[in-house]
């Protein structure tokens, strides 16, 4: 066996490189050799994977007859990196990379481990009818996922490295022929100008891409479904995927996109239809009933026929406080067995959050701490908070029903009046990348995208 002092001594790069990224205990320098013929390797360990690199690197080293062959081989390789600098060498060492030194040249080979490949089934919107299987935590079985479903050769992919400590791969994704050229350069400045340290996965990035520090509704859609990715592009929206993250956005969206769901597309007209006016019946629902409760029963019961309006008045009978701490008493408590019901594991969330629920109402209404019309009234706001299809924007309605509960306990009917005309206004005023936020599609896609009917 060869003593390894009598190999030849690695470049004095890779000597470099090592020094630079000691005392990690996993950088491997190693030498290949067959009498005259050598080659160097230099890698982490716990980032690349070993049977491709015994199998893609090393094993053909000594299959060949020379070491310009090898070298020829290497060049060869699809998944060989440009090399631009030594800092971009150090940078692509830490991404699973593996930098290979054949007579005086340098070579740059993508080997990393990926661990997070396997396609996951959907959780966030989940669909009876329709595709199951939702993004994976690795972008480049995404966009194979993406490809497979849209193939236009018209679908561009832009891959952008972000600057912060991750330096994760960032794809843009849009349909060449049917985006707006002014969005797709808005998207792009303001992923240039992006200035944050630590960006790990897709809802991060669209927290600082929603242009303002203090925003209530979300200007991008956060999705794990293939389709609904697929049914944008074609509608000439632009997709945001980064690398680690099971999840893309979707820009620009304006607000009737959040009351969509993936299984309008697979029902039938009038089956989509009705459930689209439930939907809306359910977010009007959730945003006023608590406010317009307060507003009736405190400052005009005269609204109410007289037979409910004694009903409503025997049932806060024994209730010692008014009807808005009544109600924010109620409303805080649901608020706090939805958010027990997401962080309990499954196994018990279900059971744990109903039994809560039960024994808190029904001990709440037999201590005359509440009415019973406020126990129908509080179910039917969690009711109707649920069947918004995206959580992003039923957060934000669960929000907007304390501020228009403030204006109602403040300034009774007409301070409701008021608070709902003030969000509506301040929708109207918002945007999403230069699309009007409350902008309704009255018509035609044809019509939109400018194309002239024959």
């Amino acid at each position: 066996m060869t003593n390894i002092k009598e190999k030849s001594d690695p470049p004095r790069l890779m000597d470099e490189l090592k020094g630079q990224m000691n005392p990690s205990f996993d950088v491997m320098l190693i030498p290949l050799q067959i009498e005259e013929e050598a080659a160097f390797l230099l890698y982490l360990k716990t980032t690349v994977d070993g049977d491709k690199l015994q199998n893609v690197i090393i094993k053909p080293f000594f299959e060949m007859q020379s070491a310009q062959h090898y070298g020829a081989y290497i060049q060869s390789s699809p998944d060989i990196i440009e090399i631009k600098s030594n800092e971009k060498i150090l940078l692509e060492l830490t991404k699973g990379s593996v930098l290979i030194a054949v007579q005086h040249q340098f070579f740059l080979v993508d080997v990393k481990k990926v661990n997070s490949s396997s396609v996951q089934q959907t959780l966030m919107e989940p669909t009876v009818y329709g595709p199951q299987q939702a993004l994976s935590e690795d972008i480049l079985t995404n966009l194979n996922i993406i490809r497979h479903r849209y193939k236009e050769p018209s679908l561009k992919i832009e891959i952008v490295e972000l600057k912060d400590k991750t330096h994760n791969d960032l794809a843009i994704i849009y349909d060449e022929k049917t985006v707006k050229p002014d969005i797709l350069k808005s998207i792009r400045k303001r992923l240039k100008e992006l200035d944050a340290p630590l960006i790990q996965s897709a809802g991060e990035l669209q927290l600082y891409l929603n242009g303002k520090r203090f925003t209530l509704f979300p200007t991008l859609m956060l999705t794990e479904r293939p389709d609904r990715i697929c049914y944008n592009l074609d509608a000439g929206k632009v997709i945001l995927m980064i690398d680690g993250s099971p999840h893309a956005l979707i820009a620009p969206v304006v607000f009737f996109d959040f009351m969509v769901s993936m299984e309008d597309n697979y029902h039938l007209f009038w089956i989509t239809s009705f459930t689209l006016v439930l939907r809306y019946f359910g977010l009007i629902t959730c945003l006023v009933l608590p406010a317009l409760y307060v507003a009736i029963t405190s400052y005009n019961p005269d609204i109410f026929r007289t037979e409910l309006a004694l009903t409503v008045a025997g049932s806060r009978i024994g209730v010692p406080y008014p009807s808005f701490i009544e109600v924010v008493f109620m409303l805080i408590f649901m608020e706090l067995l939805t958010e027990a019901s997401i962080r309990l594991p499954k196994a018990i969330s279900a059971t744990a959050t109903t039994v809560g629920g039960l024994i808190l109402g029904t001990a709440a209404t037999e201590a005359a701490l509440t009415s019973n019309i406020m126990i129908i009234i509080v179910s039917a706001v969690a009711i109707s908070s649920f069947v918004i299809p995206i959580n992003e924007m039923s957060f934000s309605i669960r929000f907007c029903r304390y501020i228009l509960l403030a204006f109602t306990t403040f300034f009774g009917t007409v301070g409701f009046i008021l608070g709902f005309l003030g969000i509506l206004m301040f929708l109207i005023n918002k945007e999403s990348f230069g699309e009007p936020y409350l902008k309704m599609y009255w018509k035609s896609r044809r019509s939109e995208k400018g194309v002239k009917s024959e």
